[in-house]
Parts: C-alpha cells; structure tokens; sequence
C-alpha cells in the first residue's frame, strides 16, 4: 500500500530538527575545543567509573539520547582505539585531538593547549603529530561563521533562512495573540477586547546571546554529576543553538529547569495586565552586534503598525559590538560613529513599524571586567575533578584558537582589559546621547545602563558569590540567576523613572482570570 505524500514543507519541518542536531552535534566534535572537550569528558569517566577507556566511551553514548547514539557510537569505532591508546600512555587532551588530525599546523603561529604538555618524549608517541611542539589550530579551510558559538553558526545561518521563508515555527519567535482579542461577552455583546483591553501592551527583546539567553548545562562536562538525566535536553539545546529565552530576562516565561528561577519582564507585565498574555517576542541571534541587528533580522517583527497594540522595545546588543576573537581585538570593535549610525538606523526603522505610543528602551553595554576579575582563578567545570582547569586556561585556549567569545576581556592583560571596558562605556554614552537628542514619532526612548553593578549587590546581600552570576562553562554571558534579578532591577527603575512604559495595572484582572481561566501555557 503506497502512504499518502507528506507535504514538503511539514516533512521539511519534521526532518530538518534531526539533521540540525546531527550537523550541531558532528561540528562540535570536529574542532578543536570540541574534541578537547569530548575527550576531556572521556578520560574524566573512566577514572571517576574506574573502567576502561572504551567502556567511557560507551557509557558516554548510552547517556546521549537514543536518536544521537547511533551516530555517537559511529565515532567512537572509529576514532575510540586511537583514543585510548593515547590516554593510556597518559596522553593528555590537546595530545590527542592533534593526533586525530583536527588541526593543522600553521607555521609562525603559537601553540594552543589546555593542559600543560604531557612531560614525555615526543619520539616515545607512536603517532606522527601527536602535539608536541606543534600549534593547535584550525586549518585554513574550516572557515568561522561571526558570533559566540561558531561551531553552530552555519546551523544559525540555515535555520535563520528557514526563518525568513516562514516554513517552519522557531522557538526563538515567541510570539502569539492574546485570546482576548476572539470572542465576545454574551450579555451585552461587547468583544472582550474591546472591554477588558484598552492598554494592553507586548515586550519585544531585539539582542544577543544574552537575550538569547545562552546556556550550556555544566552537567554535559561535570563527570560526577553525569547520567542520561543529563543529556535528556541535549537535541533540543543543538536544534536552538544553545539559547533558553523561554527562561530569559525579558521573555522568559516557563520555570526554569537550568538552575535558578525565571523572572522576566514579560511575566510581570502579564501580571499587571492579563491583556499582555503572550504578547512577546524574542529577536536575538548568538553573535548579534549594532551593524547588523536590523539588517537581518527586521523583519521578523510581528508588529502591525496599524492594527496592533503599541509595544515595550528592548534593544540590549550588551557585548559583541566591543568582543571578537581577534587577536587584534581593538580593531574589529566598532566605534562610537558606527555606534551612532547603526542604532538611529534600527530606530528609524522601528519608527516606520511600531504602533504609536510604543516605548523603546536602549541597555548599555556590560562592564565585562568582572568575567576575569571573579572566575580567572576558580575552576570550570572540566576542571574540578582534577583541579586542573582554571577559567584562566580557558579563556587562554580560546584566544590563541581565535574563537574567544571576548579576548579583550577574557584575558590576563590588565590594559586591554580596561581599554575595552573604555571603549565600552563610550559606546554607552552613544546611547544615551541618542535618548537626550533624538525623536520619533511612534515612540519616545529611554536609556538605562545595563545592571550588573546592582545586580552583584543584590546578590550579596541574598548571600550568593559574584561567580554565581556568570554562566559557568562559557564563562562569559549571564547566569539564570544574574537574569531573575536583573528583571527586578529594570521594572523597579521603569516603575519609578518611566511608570509611563509599564502602563497601569488593569482593574479587569481578576474578572479575565475568572472567564478564561488558565489557558495552557504560553
């Protein structure tokens, strides 16, 4: 019997979440920081199970999701006796991933390591290039996508064409209508809309991986806290490239299942007018910077000028405009005058979309000192089993390998350090020099520097650690924590400064509960 054709772009939609996760999956073991992790993570579980290189890696693939296994155990054929040869003659990481041939040598160029060298001769290994004295680097011919997490950047490229063509539903457009606006009371007649909705009001978050809200669960290289539990979330964490904003500071609005809690702006406005239910929308993209926030990415604003309710615009582009990981940072960081003309141009176009009366607040850049200042010394997850991984090596391994997510920030040199914090706070002030002179005809705009400062106070005075507030395996973007409390820090300076952008709290409330009840979710 011949099965009735699927159309194409449902089958398209059913495949293509697979092959996402299979590209992510195979990217990421394939380079370098990849396959030192992997291996890392190899060598930490046969030492903590006390087993056999092999049966690490096996262990390894029954904890990864059954759809992936297949594939996981496809590589450990392949690559595992190399594998285990080399880490049974002590054979460290770096060692072993060089042996495999993931990276080339480029003459001139530094070595790159996570480990200190293994302290053995280089002839004793009986595989050619095996690291020793050799850089470990990218070959010229595995070109870098822009942005934080490069190894899933040309996955963010496809799945944001898939995007545009409107084929299939991204988790990242976090966008609905209020069932408010169907239906009408039976006893006068009156749309519910209409009598309930006056000034009713939706978030939209134009950002980065932070708005994205990057994360990657410490659990996946935490060899003690390692299980198929684990891993459980794994397809979809590839599939959205590593970003959680339905746990976000601005659109978050499901209970945290990655540490901590979820509080967003979102939510509280929700709370404050029931109309505002699922009235939001998430547009950042790992690697987003000023130049290009709206270039690509504009018309995916699912705001009808005319027709809809006016809106509350978050426009928080918190770090990569001053982070890159050139090795000529300063460089490739914008300056104010670009700061200046891609901003007025992301608001002229938001002029030309956004309901009247809408608000637009502009969030400076972070102060990303205080990555190096509270982590350099403290050790990353792969590291705590042996004590033997500090942030410190990390972020000296990205650097020299040029995917640093900021290697003006996330390094041991004090001056540059500081020269990228000053070009930071210049760019600020870019904004806040747009809020003082500039205007526009469906909204007004606000400025408010991003938080951190209060944040970390916050969070003393709860009794938490300043490294808490920082994603603990990137070691670079916000944690679920610094998230929750920033919200509470941006609604109390909205509530009093611009209680205008909240609107007021909405007498219907409790008579919307009562009708509609709880309506399933978001």
């Amino acid at each position: 019997m011949k099965c009735p054709a699927m159309p194409k772009v449902l089958l398209l939609c059913e495949v293509l979440p697979y092959i996402l996760e299979i590209t992510a999956f195979t990217l990421f073991i394939c380079l370098p920081e990849g396959c030192v992790l992997a291996v890392s993570v190899i060598e930490q579980l046969a030492q903590w199970h006390n087993s056999t290189v092999k049966a690490a890696m096996e262990r390894l693939c029954n904890y990864i999701p059954e759809k992936l296994q297949g594939f996981c155990y496809v590589l450990a054929e392949v690559y595992g006796p190399h594998i285990a040869e080399l880490i049974d003659r002590e054979m460290n990481a770096d060692v072993v991933c060089h042996s495999l041939r993931l990276c080339k040598q480029d003459p001139g160029q530094p070595l790159c390591h996570l480990y200190p060298p293994p302290k053995v001769s280089c002839f004793s290994i009986s595989f050619k290039a095996a690291g020793c004295g050799r850089p470990l680097r990218l070959g010229s011919s595995m070109q870098r996508f822009p942005g934080h997490v490069s190894f899933l950047g040309k996955t963010t490229a496809f799945r944001m064409w898939m995007l545009s063509e409107n084929v299939c539903l991204s988790r990242r457009r976090l966008s609905a209508l209020s069932l408010l606006q169907q239906g009408v009371d039976p006893k006068d007649g009156i749309p519910y809309e209409e009598k309930f909705c006056a000034d009713s009001q939706g978030v939209v978050l134009l950002g980065d991986s932070a708005g994205a809200h990057f994360h990657i669960p410490p659990e996946w290289m935490t060899v003690t806290q390692m299980s198929a539990k684990s891993f459980a979330n794994l397809p979809m964490a590839f599939t959205d490239e590593l970003d959680w904003p339905q746990f976000s500071e601005i659109t978050g609005f499901l209970n945290s299942t990655i540490g901590g809690w979820t509080d967003s702006l979102y939510l509280r406005l929700r709370r404050r007018n029931r109309c505002n239910h699922r009235d939001l929308q998430n547009i950042s993209q790992n690697g987003t910077l000023s130049s290009f926030t709206f270039k690509k990415k504009s018309y995916y604003l699912a705001r009808n000028q005319l027709l809809d309710n006016p809106a509350i615009v978050i426009y928080a582009t918190i770090g990569n405009d001053v982070c890159n990981g050139n090795r000529d940072t300063l460089a490739h960081m914008t300056t104010p005058k670009e700061m200046f003309s891609n901003v007025m141009q992301a608001l002229r176009y938001l002029d030309s979309r956004l309901p009247n009366s809408s608000h637009v607040i502009l969030t400076g850049l972070v102060d990303g000192r205080f990555l190096w200042d509270n982590l350099h010394n403290k050790y990353h997850p792969l590291g705590q089993l042996n004590r033997d991984v500090t942030y410190s090596q990390l972020y000296s391994f990205l650097d020299c390998l040029q995917v640093s997510p900021c290697s003006g920030w996330l390094t041991a040199n004090e001056t540059l350090r500081n020269l990228t914090s000053e070009r930071a706070l210049q760019l600020s002030n870019v904004l806040k020099e747009i809020t003082r002179t500039q205007k526009f005809a469906n909204f007004d705009v606000f400025y408010m520097d991003f938080p951190l400062k209060q944040t970390a106070e916050e969070w003393h005075r709860m009794g938490g650690e300043p490294w808490q507030l920082i994603e603990p395996v990137d070691g670079f973007h916000p944690s679920q924590i610094a998230a929750a409390l920033g919200t509470g820090i941006t609604w109390q300076k909205a509530l009093h400064e611009w209680p205008q952008v909240l609107g007021k709290e909405n007498p219907f409330n409790d008579q919307i509960e009562a009708i509609f009840k709880d309506q399933g979710g978001h």
